[in-house]
């Protein structure tokens, strides 16, 4: 390991406590409650600081909710109940509760976050703190911060192991995916990976771990039981220039057997065949494909296109865009209640 960068030290950070925020809500939204999983689509804007909410089977917008300054990742809680979006120029994560689509809490994480993960058990928020070169962990309860760990600079993507062991940390500027003990609460691995990291999926298994490489035009795949770069793939859509092709959102099926990978600037999904390491197929969706996610059932794939402010929903059987809705200005990231 001496040829990586040494592990740095852990430095502490004062934490706020949970607080109530209200949030406004613009003429015309219906004040139809939606159920945990009965189908809403919700897509984060980042220029309009709001969150558009779709109802799934007409796909017709349901609501508009200014929520803060530059709104970014978005995640449910493991019991479906709660939204948490990252707002970054706010330094804050917002709590939205899902069926009355009303903000509950703020929790206060540091400087600019953009992406985090859940423990398993919802108890725990890990955010990156790209400003501060940060993980922050947060009590998702009472807004108190655990504790934070130093990682490489300009951190991004955050995954959770399944069993909540391990957090994985992606270094935009460092190459390097930081693995953290969440006991020790120290780093206990750096991986070498391609050029500017910065997103995540985990195979259902848990067995490996894919990093998208933004400025290498690849992913790395990384077996966790040996923290090591297995196979790198890389894409190549015609028409194409390489520094055009600009992977970061990343989806794995829930069989493990398909990965789709938005390609940013080349304005496709690449699908792939994740047992035969090939590319199948790319599929042509809007301007700098961004974040993605799959429908519980993985019929659908959602895909934020953050320069033509708008999400095409894919036919992952037909491989092909099947709609195009209409999104804020620079649509970021996409979850699905269903």
């Amino acid at each position: 390991m001496s040829h990586l960068p040494p592990v740095p030290r852990i430095r502490w950070v004062v934490g706020a406590t949970l607080f109530a925020t209200a949030v406004l809500v613009l003429a015309g939204w219906s004040e139809t409650a939606y159920p945990a999983g009965g189908g809403q689509v919700i897509v984060s804007s980042e220029k309009d600081g709001s969150l558009t909410f779709y109802d799934a089977a007409s796909r017709q917008v349901s609501a508009v909710l200014p929520q803060c300054r530059r709104p970014r990742h978005l995640q449910l809680s493991p019991d479906r109940t709660r939204l948490y979006v990252a707002c970054s120029d706010d330094d804050r994560v917002d709590v939205v509760d899902v069926r009355t689509r009303k903000t509950l809490a703020a929790l206060r994480v540091g400087d600019d976050p953009e992406m985090f993960d859940l423990s398993p058990d919802g108890r725990t928020l890990y955010v990156s703190n790209e400003e501060e070169s940060l993980l922050t962990a947060v009590d998702t309860a009472t807004g108190q911060k655990r504790f934070s760990v130093a990682v490489g600079d300009e951190p991004e993507g955050v995954k959770v192991s399944a069993d909540g062991k391990r957090v994985y940390v992606a270094s935009e500027v460092a190459n390097l995916v930081h693995v953290i003990d969440v006991d020790s609460r120290k780093i206990v691995r750096h991986i070498p990976v391609g050029n500017r990291p910065r997103r995540f999926a985990l195979s259902p298994d848990g067995k490996e771990l894919w990093v998208s490489n933004e400025l290498a035009a690849s992913v790395s795949i990384i077996r966790t039981d040996t923290l090591q770069v297995a196979h790198v793939l890389t894409f190549a859509p015609k028409g194409f220039r390489a520094d055009d092709v600009t992977p970061v959102g990343l989806a794995l099926s829930r069989d493990g057997r398909r990965a789709y990978v938005a390609l940013g600037r080349a304005n496709h999904v690449a699908v792939v065949d994740v047992a035969a390491r090939r590319v199948l197929d790319y599929v042509l969706v809007g301007r700098r494909a961004w974040g993605v996610a799959l429908t519980r059932g993985d019929a659908l794939l959602y895909v934020t296109n953050g320069m033509s402010d708008d999400v095409s929903v894919v036919d992952t059987a037909r491989a092909k865009a099947v709609a195009t809705l209409k999104a804020g200005r620079v649509p970021h990231s996409v979850a699905i209640d269903d």
